[in-house]
């Protein structure tokens, strides 16, 4: 059953809600009454679709409906979910809010994007306070995961359960902070490096260029996969975070920074600032830096799933819960047909897969098809804990045949047939295709391996049993053309 999201409010901000929840498969509703709305949705919107389904490695459910709404009455009519992302003034808020006790549905979430006003602030007077939790977001909303969800007492635990579970199910990292504070947390750090830096820039010690590149050349790597406490720990040694304490505690009776002091703000400020990003930057246009940030995003990310960790971790978990929905099968139990080829994969091509030529580069298809081998041995059942049990298949050898080309964006399944499983062998071949079209064959011969002597060695029974199974009955299918094809010469 399709849920439905409302977006009040339709800048970055709402806009970037508009797509997570869409690109999710939520149907989404939106009351904006700014005339370029519309418009300036479709462009996050178009951002969104370019970078966010090839993050994960698995395809997103069909794109929900989007509608435009005259009134807030109107828009929030049966939602599942409110998200109000109006600008941050607190009476503006407040209006809306007025018209949600009135409107919105008893049992949807509503969420703020506040940055800096606490929850109490937002509920103080109304009779529904107990659906308001701030659910402050980072731009760009559709890639970024973390969302600070900060409750007060007067949320009941079903609506807080309830809120924390929509924000997973959409891809996303619930951050629940049980106790309020201005600013939440995120932007109190940011805030704290935000002020420091116009002090440099202000006093001539750095340009905003120097700054940005002492960010992303050094610590800012470092946040991305560790945060501030780990990346800390790490840097104590052996000894660990004890050891970095006692060695740079001293340091914070030192005059190093000016937090608790803000430079004047007056135009010759803001005219320094500016100037200075102008120069830095100026020669893209904004939607132009928007696309450069989310392919850096999206491959920073996707890094970081290799080594299921961070960010790219909570996208392996946001893949693995998609599993059934994109109707790939995690066991044999799973398989519906075991007389067809077994879907094995179903995505699309991210942004980091295509090479100079501009359409999938040669060594990606060696990728998608070792990941649907993986897909093929989990499920008969050669999986994680099989393979710390001793147990794995080793690729012996491999041909790929490359028929058409694709692009990055473009929507592909791998399906895979069982040539031959008795004995030590697993004989496969993997099928690439956009909808009818077919991209590419991958035929593979793998051997079974005791990991302790790294020599080939019979599977388990029942590992062979299910390669058997599926390969008799793959057996009534025709013969793949190409099968056992030497390259470049005929059958």
């Amino acid at each position: 059953m399709t849920k439905t999201a409302a977006i009040i409010g339709g800048g970055v901000i709402g806009g970037g809600w508009a797509a997570r929840f869409l690109l999710n498969g939520w149907d989404v509703r939106v009351f904006d009454p700014d005339p370029e709305a519309e418009r300036k949705i479709g462009d996050v919107l178009a951002n969104a679709r370019r970078s966010l389904p090839g993050l994960g490695n698995v395809a997103l459910p069909p794109e929900g409906s989007l509608s435009y709404h005259e009134t807030l009455a109107e828009t929030v009519q049966g939602v599942d979910w409110v998200q109000e992302s109006v600008p941050e003034r607190l009476d503006l808020k407040q209006k809306v809010y007025a018209e949600l006790e009135a409107h919105a549905p008893g049992g949807a979430v509503i969420g703020s994007s506040t940055s800096g006003y606490k929850p109490s602030q937002l509920q103080d007077g109304f009779t529904n306070a107990a659906q308001i939790v701030v659910a402050h977001p980072f731009n760009p909303v559709y890639l970024m995961p973390l969302v600070e969800v900060v409750t007060t007492d007067v949320n009941t635990p079903e609506m807080i359960a309830k809120a924390k579970a929509i924000i997973t199910e959409i891809g996303m990292y619930p951050l629940h902070l049980k106790k309020e504070i201005d600013a939440h947390v995120a932007d109190r750090f940011l805030e704290a490096v935000w002020r420091e830096a116009l002090w440099l820039v202000k006093d001539g010690i750095a340009t905003t260029e120097e700054i940005d590149n002492a960010i992303r050349y050094g610590f800012g790597i470092r946040w991305a996969q560790m945060g501030l406490f780990e990346t800390y720990r790490v840097a104590g040694g052996e000894a660990g975070m004890k050891h970095f304490m006692a060695q740079f505690g001293p340091a914070l009776s030192w005059p190093w920074t000016k937090l608790m002091d803000v430079p004047e703000y007056n135009d010759a400020l803001v005219d320094l600032i500016a100037g200075q990003s102008d120069a830095q930057s100026g020669q893209y246009s904004i939607r132009e830096l928007e696309r450069i940030r989310d392919d850096n995003l999206v491959g920073m990310m996707r890094a970081l799933g290799a080594n299921n960790w961070g960010a790219g971790a909570l996208q392996n978990a946001h893949d693995a819960a998609r599993l059934s929905e994109a109707g790939l099968a995690r066991s044999m139990e799973d398989v519906a047909d075991l007389s067809q080829p077994i879907l094995t994969q179903s995505r699309v091509v991210p942004l980091d897969w295509t090479d100079y030529n501009g359409h999938m580069t040669e060594s990606r298809y060696l990728d998608a098809f070792a990941q649907s081998t993986d897909r093929l041995m989990e499920i008969i059942g050669c999986d994680a804990d099989y393979i710390a049990s001793g147990g794995s298949y080793f690729t012996a050898e491999t041909h790929i045949r490359h028929i058409d080309e694709v692009h990055a964006g473009h929507p592909v399944q791998v399906r895979t047939r069982v040539i031959m499983g008795a004995g030590k062998k697993m004989h496969l071949w993997h099928e690439m295709y956009e909808g009818d079209r077919l991209l590419a064959t991958g035929e593979h011969m793998l051997l079974h391996v005791d990991l302790k002597t790294r020599r080939s060695a019979p599977p388990a029974a029942h590992i062979e049993a299910n390669l058997v199974k599926l390969a008799e009955a793959h057996a009534a299918l025709p013969a793949p053309e190409g099968l056992g094809r030497a390259i470049g010469a005929p059958r």
